[in-house]
């Protein structure tokens, strides 16, 4: 599937089956193809047993196919759940079990030349503040000494933001930041680590600050869809949002592997809209014939970011607002899988 190919997925109705989900997440684009007929060595991709982690390292594997690359890759979780491990392997990717927080475990893991973390821990912060931060800080300052030698890709969030005037279009990386509650100010400890060790051991180091990568089973979207569709009431204390394609979040985020400096960069990584809750429910209640109500007015701030200026650079999103919009109803209608983890994304306290 080409990047023109992709482009046409707006013309589509939503994919009917989690393979065929799966199917389209893990498509890389051209560019991610070539750079990666560029790359040699080893690629280790941690933390990917969750969300985003299949559907990604499955997209590394097939560009490594398309292009040829000689790169190996191995994909590193817990795997609590034995479906996802035997998943990636009946994909061909060689997997390596490990607790990240045992630095027994990770002293032994393989050498690589590059490295994406995704491991983090957000949702059921509030309630076990401890793990939170020895996840979102020890595990980043084992994964450093350990490939200190290694290029490294690590997600961080937009949260530590903290919350802008929806006028502003969201907050650039050299904004000032405020984060909110304390899986906020863990994911800033998460980001000077990886700044304090990238000037250490003078390595590079790319930090993803991505706003709410979603697809069918879990996003945004998707639970603003399922209330509507409940005929539950929308909250629009926090009114405004970004988003971006999972299939689209991945394929930029592998091309952080390019992208990565020292001292380390940050890299905003969002879709371009600043979605309005509001219209968003509207146009959903308009697609399914459903009443929608609301429950108190828009603030005039949000969490916003904006990463329009990386798109040169790592690539524009493919799939728009409105595919994403009709294709979440589409998913829905016809009782696609769904994840069973809401994104919080009304929280306004940073307590999640």
């Amino acid at each position: 599937m080409s990047n023109q190919q992709l482009r046409e997925l707006d013309n589509q109705d939503a994919p009917q089956s989690t393979e065929a989900l799966e199917e389209i997440l893990s498509v890389p684009t051209d560019e991610v193809i070539e750079m990666f007929g560029r790359l040699s060595g080893h690629l280790v991709m941690l933390g990917v047993g969750g969300k985003m982690g299949p559907t990604m390292v499955r997209m590394a594997q097939r560009a490594i196919q398309q292009s040829g690359s000689s790169l190996q890759l191995t994909a590193i979780s817990r795997f609590s759940s034995r479906q996802t491990r035997a998943r990636l392997e009946a994909w061909g990717v060689t997997t390596h079990s490990c607790d990240l927080l045992d630095p027994v475990a990770v002293k032994s893991l393989p050498d690589a030349s590059y490295v994406v973390n995704l491991s983090g821990f957000k949702f059921g912060a509030a309630d076990n503040l401890a793990l939170t931060w020895a996840t979102n800080c020890e595990i980043p300052s084992a994964i450093c000494r350990k490939y200190s030698s290694s290029q490294i890709v690590a997600f961080s969030t937009g949260n530590v933001y903290g919350m802008v005037d929806v006028q502003s279009g969201g907050s650039l990386e050299n904004a000032e930041l405020n984060p909110s509650g304390e899986y906020a100010m863990a994911a800033l400890g998460r980001e000077r680590i990886y700044e304090y060790y990238a000037k250490t051991f003078n390595r590079p180091v790319a930090i993803v600050r991505l706003n709410y990568a979603t697809e069918l089973r879990y996003g945004v979207l998707i639970d603003i869809a399922s209330k509507v569709l409940a005929g539950e009431t929308i909250s629009l204390v926090m009114g405004y949002l970004n988003a971006v394609w999972l299939g689209d979040a991945n394929a930029m985020t592998l091309r952080c592997l390019e992208l990565t400096e020292t001292p380390a960069r940050t890299i905003n990584m969002t879709g371009p809209d600043v979605i309005s809750v509001r219209h968003t429910a509207e146009r959903i209640a308009e697609l399914t014939g459903k009443d929608v109500a609301f429950d108190g007015t828009e603030l005039e701030t949000a969490l916003l970011s904006r990463a329009a200026h990386n798109y040169p650079e790592f690539g524009a999103p493919h799939l728009t607002l409105e595919t994403m919009i009709r294709w979440s109803v589409q998913w829905l209608q016809q009782g696609g899988e769904l994840l069973g983890k809401p994104t919080k994304f009304q929280v306004t306290d940073g307590k999640f």
